[in-house]
């Protein structure tokens, strides 16, 4: 499953990248122009460096691509969970096209959700009925899948609060002794 709007924002953030470069050349007179949008000016890194703006624009966009294909802070991996009843759950993990790692963590972040909703749910335990782990061709990329059933065990009903008498403090009148006044 994509998060559709993650896509568009990352998208709406390129775009706006591309407008923030374009802006920086004073816009004006009749279109089209035969002038470059970009200045043909330079940007002193160091003493010795220099970038036009060409290159900053092209590094930018390339940035921008990358961010927006790699996605760094996506989850490496999706979980979608089907309810079966009450007790038994299909959990399928769809790794991201692109990620550094992870390709042996399917079955511990399988195992993870299982006691999620094991703890959840209010059950003492539950079984792996089925799991398997693939690869899903899909165009352009592929993906790194595992899917499984589970069953949740040992249902225990929610405690209520045993009833503890509680000491209650009532108020004596103080009487002084007899003989005193």
């Amino acid at each position: 499953m994509r998060a559709f709007p993650v896509a568009i924002r990352h998208s709406l953030a390129a775009a706006i990248c591309v407008v923030a470069l374009g802006a920086c050349s004073t816009i004006s007179g009749t279109y089209p122009r035969s002038t470059p949008l970009l200045p043909n000016a330079q940007v002193q890194v160091t003493p010795s460096t220099a970038l036009t703006f060409e290159q900053v624009a092209n590094a930018a966009a390339v940035a921008g691509i990358v961010y927006v294909v790699y996605d760094p802070l996506a989850p490496n991996w999706t979980i979608r969970e089907q309810a079966l009843d009450a007790q038994n759950y299909v959990l399928s993990l769809r790794a991201k096209s692109f990620r550094i790692g992870g390709d042996g963590e399917a079955a511990q972040i399988f195992r993870r959700r299982a006691q999620l909703l094991q703890r959840e749910k209010a059950y003492s335990g539950y079984r792996i009925l089925d799991y398997a782990e693939g690869i899903e061709s899909s165009t352009p990329f592929t993906h790194r899948t595992a899917e499984g059933i589970i069953q949740l065990v040992g249902y225990e009903a929610p405690s209520t609060p045993a009833l503890v008498p509680t000491a209650v403090a009532v108020p004596v009148p103080l009487q002084a002794p007899a003989g005193t006044k």
